[in-house]
């Protein structure tokens, strides 16, 4: 139950509001959390373990006999003093600058939207253009902000749904970026669902929050194992994708992910296929399929019953004896 006074913050123009700050913060996410999982796993996974210590290469060759190469050890020094040049990286410092030419952007250039105009999608010092991107994630978390504000009404479910569309939006855009999940933000997404079915505040049971966690991870990991096997190939799911369902399957209830999966499915494959014929990307080139499921997830809070009433009926015809 909310504070009087949450029908004013809670409004769609409130929200909206906020939804356009919380994207210009978003933008910095899609950005340097990549870089900051990439230094770490630099430092830690390649220079510390891989390199140093003695169980990588046990593991590698099975034999406690042989011992890892001599340059290894030169190789982790020389990783470690890289990392350590690169400087400080967060969420938060140092101040956002021009990849271009360094220029620090003042409070009045990263005014959400309205600098993008201004300025006219160019750098105020080296006319560099920015990408119309940094304004269309503003766009879209205010829009979704509002909107969700609008459908759910001034309550506990539409702050919960604000923190997952943030969440979503981040990851989607990061996987469009890299391919990559950052566990921190599908991890994120799991305890939000878990917390709030426990809670009562999205409106989904614990069971079913738990069985669409389990489903939500089970689909896409038995998926992939399928298609490794019938072609000989590398799993096709990667777990990043499984973990972004199961926190989807954990929030909305299993009965969403039916609907959910088809939708991103089928704009995962309109979005392929017109890439394959219009830039001629081939069957081998990797797509990510986060930003599918962050649309996926989008839709779904906003549809709501409707697309859980399509997965329960789903489930009803597919348990019929």
């Amino acid at each position: 139950m909310l504070a009087q006074g949450a029908d004013l913050w809670l409004s769609p123009w409130l929200l909206g509001l906020l939804g356009l700050l919380i994207g210009s913060f978003l933008n910095v996410v899609i950005h340097r959390l990549p870089a900051m999982e990439m230094r770490d796993w630099w430092a830690f996974d390649v220079g510390d373990y891989a390199l140093r210590d003695p169980r990588s290469w046990l593991a590698l060759t099975g034999s406690a006999k042989s011992a890892p190469p001599k340059v290894f050890g030169p190789a982790a020094q020389a990783i470690e003093h890289t990392v350590e040049q690169l400087g400080t990286l967060s969420l938060l410092r140092p101040a956002s600058r021009c990849p271009a030419c360094g220029h620090r952007i003042r409070w009045y250039e990263n005014i959400p939207v309205v600098s993008w105009l201004v300025l006219r999608g160019k750098c105020s010092a080296c006319k560099t253009p920015i990408s119309v991107r940094y304004p269309l994630v503003e766009l879209l978390t205010g829009a979704m902000f509002a909107a969700l504000a609008v459908v759910h009404g001034p309550g506990a479910l539409t702050v919960v749904f604000c923190v997952a569309a943030a969440l979503l939006i981040a990851m989607g855009g990061i996987d469009l970026d890299t391919t990559l999940l950052p566990e921190k933000l599908t991890i994120a997404l799991i305890g939000l669902g878990g917390v709030a079915a426990l809670t009562g505040w999205s409106g989904t049971t614990p069971v079913d929050a738990l069985a669409g966690a389990l489903l939500g991870y089970g689909v896409l990991w038995a998926l992939g194992f399928l298609w490794a096997v019938l072609f000989r190939k590398k799993n096709a799911m990667a777990e990043g994708d499984m973990k972004m369902l199961c926190g989807l399957g954990a929030l909305l209830g299993w009965q969403a992910l039916p609907g959910l999966l088809l939708l991103a499915a089928g704009l995962g494959a309109v979005i392929g296929i017109a890439a394959m014929m219009f830039k001629g990307q081939g069957s081998q080139h990797r797509m990510a399929f986060g930003p599918y499921l962050a649309l996926g997830g989008l839709v779904a809070m906003l549809a709501g019953p409707a697309l859980a009433g399509f997965g329960s009926t789903l489930g009803e015809i597919l348990l019929q004896p």
